[in-house]
């Protein structure tokens, strides 16, 4: 049998704990065991689980503080009692009262754990895309979520870059009628329109140069399922009156063909982008939107969610260690994390955890492990040039510029060239004020563009240029941003 990868166990024996060899052998088949003798642990540890696992000795108390506990963070991991092979009468209960299964409290073959696991359908491709629940306001996200996908409507999810809207639209699937059909996603921003009428609708032989055979659209593939359409405000005008069409009458005519093709699909779209904004600046269709937003779900900044920070970390954590490695934070450093802003939400927190793991190089992460990206900002307020750190920043998290760590963004930037000071400041040589000048005009393109693809277009070089530029001013000690969505 095919090994586990990385299967969150949470183990819990109130009078016999598994020793390191037992732990490392189940860690080698992809069983990460969180080994503890007594049911009172924190939320993170129940939302994190995967699969819980109870020593029931002589009663189902256990079983019962476990399944309150599940309940508590609405947790979903199914729950295994291990019982004394002489103890029928008590298996018995226990799968009477919501057990997943009943195995024998002497197992601990890994080979044995494999097939319980597969068992009871635990398998890797459920895992790539949980989710945490763990505060407040996500979990009333779940629930609002869990209720909408039980009902065929069109879904637009909403929110900054980062914070997981293609994981939630997993879950709208997952949790809909439609589970057992594909899921297609799209991103409408990744390649040129033609590519991507191509894509979505597919085309019939002979359509055009290089047709030689029929292709099915992404549309037709998701029959019966989900289609995602990621970054849908980046979608043209003319790929949006058709998608519009599609819409209404859930059909879709392929390039170069003439039969329409009823279509049995959800439709889930996803933007960080102002879709009412883009409307009144006539880059995006009303009447779309109002097709698209039959049922609108936000999904709330990093920052608005704290209680979540741990648990991803946790999550990452056991994603990314080596087999059998336990990740551990200090307090500093967990603080630290739960402080500070997350202008690049889920996205940015799984990057700086990972830098950690490995600055930390398998020891207790510390604050000198976490690095943060150069520079905050959020889709709902961009910071200006030389405004002061936002609240709540860690206290070391400071702008660093050539006047030294600590100083703000302004101190950095050159001066403009139009008065001898600035010209002063920077040299009098011709080749170090166009350095200067070009670097100004790196700026404001970047300020004004939504994303750094856009700005490298403004400037008219390529994005690869454009970062290679980013670095050579960070080199010189400048702090820029270090980007915003591609």
């Amino acid at each position: 049998m095919a090994k586990l990868n990385k299967i969150s166990v949470l183990w819990i024996d109130e009078q016999a704990q598994m020793n390191a060899e037992q732990v490392s052998g189940l860690a080698d088949q992809g069983m990460a065991c969180r080994c503890t003798p007594s049911a009172d642990l924190a939320d993170e540890a129940y939302v994190s689980a995967e699969v819980v696992v109870v020593n029931l000795h002589q009663h189902t108390e256990l079983l019962k503080q476990v399944q309150a506990r599940l309940r508590e963070v609405n947790g979903s991991a199914p729950v295994v009692a291990r019982v004394k092979p002489d103890n029928l009468e008590l298996g018995i209960e226990a799968m009477s009262q919501g057990a997943q299964t009943v195995v024998s409290a002497d197992q601990y073959s890994a080979a044995d754990w494999l097939d319980t696991l597969a068992s009871i359908e635990v398998s890797p491709q459920k895992q790539e895309h949980a989710f945490v629940f763990a505060d407040p306001v996500s979990r009333n996200l779940l629930a609002l979520a869990e209720r909408v996908a039980q009902v065929d409507v069109t879904v637009l999810l909403t929110g900054p870059t980062g914070v997981g809207k293609e994981v939630l639209a997993r879950i709208l699937h997952d949790a809909s009628p439609r589970y057992e059909g594909p899921f297609i996603a799209f991103n409408c921003a990744a390649m040129p329109e033609n590519l991507i009428e191509d894509m979505l609708f597919g085309h019939e032989k002979g359509s055009f140069t290089g047709a030689t055979k029929v292709q099915p659209g992404l549309f037709e593939q998701a029959q019966s399922g989900t289609i995602f359409l990621d970054e849908i405000g980046e979608m043209s005008f003319h790929l949006q009156a058709k998608l519009l069409r599609i819409l209404q009458e859930r059909s879709v005519v392929r390039l170069g063909g003439q039969k329409s093709i009823d279509l049995d699909i959800r439709v889930i779209a996803a933007t960080n982008r102002n879709l009412k904004n883009a409307i009144v600046q006539r880059t995006f269709r009303e009447d779309l939107y109002f097709r698209l937003s039959a049922f609108k779900l936000t999904l709330p900044p990093l920052r608005e969610r704290p209680l979540d920070i741990l648990p991803l970390i946790e999550q990452f954590s056991a994603q990314h260690a080596v087999a059998g490695q336990q990740v551990r934070l200090t307090a500093e450093a967990q603080q630290m994390l739960t402080d500070y802003r997350w202008p690049g939400n889920v996205r940015e927190l799984q990057n700086v955890i990972l830098r950690a793991m490995v600055l930390a190089n398998q020891s207790v992460i510390d604050t000198q492990h976490l690095m943060f990206d150069d520079m905050p900002i959020t889709d709902e307020q961009e910071l200006q040039l030389g405004q002061s750190q936002p609240q709540n920043m860690p206290s070391n998290f400071a702008f660093e510029s050539a006047a030294g760590a600590g100083s703000t963004l302004s101190h950095a930037m050159p001066q403009p060239l139009g008065n001898d000071r600035g010209i002063n400041g920077f040299g009098k040589d011709l080749n170090q004020a166009v350095k200067n000048s070009e670097c100004q005009t790196i700026m404001a393109a970047l300020q004004a563009s939504r994303s750094r693809d856009q700005a490298a277009e403004k400037l008219g070089i390529s994005p690869r240029t454009l970062r290679h530029k980013l670095q050579k001013l960070r080199e010189q000690g400048i702090s820029v941003t270090r980007a915003y969505a591609r």
